[in-house]
């Protein structure tokens, strides 16, 4: 045990040497690696809102601390953290400073390559029983410490990437199905399960949210009845089908008035609110500031 407490000591000294190359000042580094990510955070306090993919983090330093899938969660230094399908999430960093940011590496998670590795693997059945969340925090071993450490090293060595890479993903999904966070990973992504059911039904309200919902005919093409997809959709996301439709809505909205300019009136038309008075009311809810202030403030905290 005191031989892995160093080796994981020692891995995450030379994981945050080698990250603090690409964050010299706060920011996400979106790296060359598909899907891959560095952060550096030097300001906590108000949570931070967004609406995230399937992803897989750790904690380099420091400590986070978020609201997702309708529970609390603190994760920090050499642990994982696995939100293992598409929700809302609010989070904020604690304590942190110039001289101590916090640093987190992250994956988006392939779910093709989830339930190919799962079938590969010829894992047992798994049982149904009670709900569970879809977000999972365990402590890293080292293997995972390194998978990240190598990936981070990778970098260096850019015509290396589309080579290695896809090699170096597939490894880091196999050890992530195979962890901690494994039997959440293989319920939404093993067919026939009622999470796999739920990720199904998650996936259709993504690329539909536009148009309106019968949460009667999303059960019936996800073989669930009503009650039991309220309920499993419900312990995953921390949300019912209807609020998880409305949550998309207003987070797309925010996206088109920050990044595309769309006046207030035409994102909400655009995501699919047939009255701007609803919209600005529900977005005031969400984001605490009617549209247009929310938007201004973003832009000049942005500068």
């Amino acid at each position: 045990m005191a031989e892995d407490a160093l080796r994981i000591r020692s891995l995450n000294a030379e994981l945050k040497r080698k990250m603090l190359r690409y964050l010299e000042e706060p920011r996400i580094y979106e790296t060359p690696v598909e899907g891959f990510r560095l952060a550096r955070r030097e300001e906590g306090g108000t949570p931070e809102k967004c609406f995230e993919k399937p992803l897989a983090g750790l904690v380099v330093q420091g400590t986070k601390h978020s609201h997702m899938a309708g529970g609390d969660f603190v994760y920090t230094e050499n642990q994982t953290v696995v939100a293992a399908v598409d929700m809302p999430i609010s989070s904020y960093v604690v304590n942190p400073s110039r001289e101590n940011p916090f640093l987190f590496v992250y994956l988006y998670l392939d779910r093709r390559l989830l339930a190919s590795l799962s079938m590969e693997m010829g894992a047992p059945p798994l049982p149904e029983t009670g709900e569970r969340s879809g977000v999972s925090v365990a402590d890293a071993g080292a293997d995972i410490l390194e998978m990240f450490l190598r990936l981070v090293e990778l970098l260096e060595k850019p015509e290396q990437i589309a080579f290695r890479a896809p090699m170096m993903l597939r490894e880091l999904h196999y050890l992530l199905l195979i962890g901690p966070h494994g039997e959440t990973l293989r319920r939404l992504n093993t067919p026939g399960t009622h999470d796999n059911k739920v990720a199904q039904a998650v996936n259709w309200i993504r690329e539909n949210y536009r148009i309106p919902m019968q949460v009667e005919s999303l059960a019936r093409q996800v073989n669930m009845s009503r009650s039991t997809l309220h309920r499993h959709f419900k312990s995953l996301t921390g949300l019912s089908p209807l609020q998880y439709q409305k949550q998309l809505r207003l987070f797309e909205a925010r996206r088109l008035m920050l990044l595309e300019n769309e006046r207030a009136s035409d994102a909400a038309l655009s995501v699919g609110y047939e009255s701007v008075t609803q919209f600005t009311r529900e977005y005031k809810r969400e984001f605490g500031e009617p549209p247009l202030r929310d938007r201004n403030r973003r832009r000049a905290a942005a500068v």
